[in-house]
């Protein structure tokens, strides 16, 4: 205990010490950070202000867009934060916080995407039984109940890393405050609580992808069954890429928090955090929305309208 009321701060990684560098840093990471703001506010917009958009799919999506949007903004500006004025402190409240908003969006995040999966199975396999299964009470249920569990899962997780002692270091090696860095700090055989945390995680990560992979091979199956004049869905095209997607989570995100600490090379880290902390936020509009067609129109529909606003 006296050693880590010791640490009232951490030091977090910076992509370089070089001035240049930072700047390159700073402008890629606001790039990415806009492209994802941008995106989750076009596509938020959207739905709330269209209501043929008032769909169990659409009210999925825009909560998904939500925990992007919370998801990127809890690591993201810190980055940019430090490369701009060169500086690595970050406080131990910040650093609580951090993990924690982190924790809370990327795990809602993975039961949401898993809800999504079966709403697009019901809807595709089971067409009759879709209004009574997706009604509006069992929407916001399964909602609820996603960021409930985010939200308890993220306080287990945060409190049964931040009760260790850290007595290694205050360095964390990784661009934001990240919990398998964390633990490479506490003291050696101090960390078996969170040990057992995370093999939880992993048995609920695992058998919530084998949910995922069964139900997109099951509309792979329903799409050949049906004629070839009809074959394209496009929730079942989708499908390979929402896959793509959900896998480059959770591997990069596996292999973070699953590899031995000494092991640990800190360039590859700083690339793993990256895939799994930057990009998702990202390309998630992309995958699961700005390719539908309906919410591109209803994108051109509102950008029309305030188009026309402003020349009157």
């Amino acid at each position: 205990m006296s050693n880590r009321s010791t640490v009232t701060e951490f030091l977090l990684r910076g992509f370089s010490d070089v001035r240049a560098l930072q700047v390159l840093h700073f402008v890629v990471f606001l790039m990415l950070y806009l492209a994802a703001l941008m995106g989750n506010l076009l596509i938020i917009s959207a739905i709330v202000l269209n209501r043929r958009l008032h769909t169990p799919m659409y009210f999925f999506l825009g909560n998904l867009s939500v925990l992007d949007l919370g998801s990127i903004s809890a690591t993201v500006p810190k980055s940019m934060v430090i490369s701009l004025l060169n500086t690595r402190v970050i406080s131990y409240p910040a650093c609580v916080a951090q993990v924690s908003l982190f924790v809370v969006f990327a795990s809602t995040d993975l039961a949401l995407l898993t809800i999504m999966s079966y709403d697009r199975y019901v809807a595709i396999c089971l067409p009759l039984h879709y209004e009574r299964v997706m009604n509006r009470r069992a929407c916001v249920h399964m909602a609820t109940g996603a960021w409930i569990a985010g939200i308890v899962y993220s306080a287990l997780h945060t409190s049964s890393t931040f009760m260790l002692p850290f007595c290694q270091s205050n360095v964390i090696d990784q661009f934001f405050c990240d919990i398998p860095q964390l633990l490479k700090l506490a003291c050696s055989d101090s960390y078996r609580i969170e040990i057992g945390v995370i093999a939880l995680s992993v048995f609920l990560v695992v058998n919530c992808f084998a949910f995922i992979q069964q139900l997109c091979l099951r509309l792979f199956q329903r799409q050949l069954d049906v004629p070839a004049a009809l074959q394209r869905e496009p929730s079942v095209v989708n499908c390979f890429a929402f896959i793509l997607v959900v896998s480059l989570l959770l591997f990069t995100a596996a292999f973070a928090y699953l590899k031995p600490p000494s092991s640990s090379d800190s360039n590859l880290d700083l690339v793993v955090g990256v895939l799994y902390a930057v990009v998702p936020p990202m390309v998630n509009p992309v995958v699961y929305s700005l390719r539908n067609q309906e919410i591109k129109a209803a994108m051109k529909k509102m950008m029309g309208c305030r188009f026309s606003s402003m020349n009157i």
